[in-house]
């Protein structure tokens, strides 16, 4: 989908307060409401946006340990990398996951309550998982930035 000015708006806004209403994000990008909400259900449609969601305090909800985990898998093949992904997802300790090069194979994001949960989660749960030959686990210390905004200005309408 070949994105315009009116659309890099729509994502813009709609990046910062997912909530707004239809009349107040196109009163904010210049457009009038049906068209705006075309817009908004062209962008969902086409996957451009794949969803909405709150932003939660870590701390608050109890989840204060973030541990990044570096996974190497045995053997490379199609079948157990995959049974591999299917498997992470389905851990909703894992926040985050990626294939990446260099010396792990995946890179997990994990979040749980304290350093017992982490032990119980990787004992219980990450060993059981198919094909892993090694982990490491990195925590965070402080939280610097969180998962913000996509940067857009290499869209067109980039002031």
């Amino acid at each position: 989908m070949k994105l315009d000015a009116f659309d890099r708006k729509i994502l813009v806004a709609l990046q910062r307060d997912g909530r707004l209403s239809n009349v107040q994000l196109a009163e904010e990008i210049g457009l009038s409401p049906s068209p705006c909400l075309r817009r908004v259900r062209m962008l969902e449609e086409a996957g451009v946006i794949r969803g909405y969601q709150a932003v939660l305090d870590r701390d608050e909800v109890g989840l204060g340990l973030t541990i990044f985990v570096g996974v190497k898998v045995e053997r490379h093949n199609d079948e157990r990398a995959e049974a591999f992904r299917q498997a992470v997802t389905a851990l909703p300790e894992v926040i985050s996951a990626f294939l990446v090069s260099g010396e792990s194979d995946f890179l997990l994001q994990v979040v749980v309550p304290d350093l017992r949960a982490y032990d119980r989660f990787v004992t219980g749960q990450l060993l059981k998982l198919p094909g892993i030959s090694d982990i490491r686990s990195n925590f965070a210390i402080n939280t610097v930035k969180t998962p913000g905004a996509l940067p857009l200005g290499h869209l067109p309408g980039a002031e």
